[in-house]
């Protein structure tokens, strides 16, 4: 625990000399997170947009990442792991032991809630942590049409990653983020899980019976 926590508190210290020693292969193994976090559902944990920013950022003060080949890896990269998923959901709703114990009223509020918001549930979900990881899972469950679904996942994927690019190569050439990149980080991450806690939060109280 205390090794974690000295990377979180030190990422300059430890990114820079781990990029160094990655060279290329540090495109491959951020191209992995992402894929992982979108594409395989039991990765939800795994980072996203504070991802992208921090290589972003390191990209604007680091020589071992270039952001010309940092966009296209993030890009590529969430676009398959988004597909991977949209198909698994589609052959899982197929198996005879989920048809058997998923309610059948609930597949089709599932249908007709991807029918009417499938478009605006791909492209906005890709901006809420945890919930994009189910997204494409619940599209594909649902009978999207996968050409829909393709469509609006490269739109919600090329602004997500255009953003996230954007501004941490911009913030990677101010001092104070240069001088605090673990804490510009750490505020990163706790800010993307503020739409997800949000959303759970609502929810909860919804659910909740009005007192008399």
């Amino acid at each position: 625990m205390d090794q974690i926590m000295f990377i979180f508190t030190h990422l300059e210290q430890v990114i820079g000399p781990l990029l160094t020693t990655l060279g290329s292969w540090s495109y491959i193994l951020l191209f992995a997170v992402i894929f992982l976090e979108t594409g395989m559902v039991i990765f939800p944990f795994l980072p996203g947009e504070s991802l992208i920013f921090l290589a972003s950022t390191m990209a604007a003060t680091h020589t071992s990442l270039d952001i010309q080949i940092l966009v296209p890896v993030f890009f590529v990269a969430a676009v398959i792991g988004d597909t991977v998923n949209f198909e698994i959901g589609r052959h899982l709703i197929r198996l005879p032991w989920l048809q058997r114990h998923l309610p059948q009223d609930k597949q089709v509020k599932a249908q007709q809630f991807f029918a009417k918001y499938g478009s605006k549930a791909v492209m906005f979900g890709r901006f809420v942590p945890l919930i994009r990881t189910f997204v494409p899972l619940s599209a594909g469950g649902a009978k999207m049409p996968a050409r829909s679904f393709a469509i609006w996942n490269l739109v919600g994927v090329g602004i997500w990653v255009a953003v996230g690019c954007s501004l941490g190569y911009f913030f990677g050439s101010i001092s104070f983020v240069q001088t605090h990149l673990s804490l510009c980080f750490l505020g990163i991450m706790a800010a993307a899980l503020i739409p997800a806690a949000t959303i759970t939060l609502v929810k909860a109280l919804r659910q909740r019976p009005m007192a008399h």
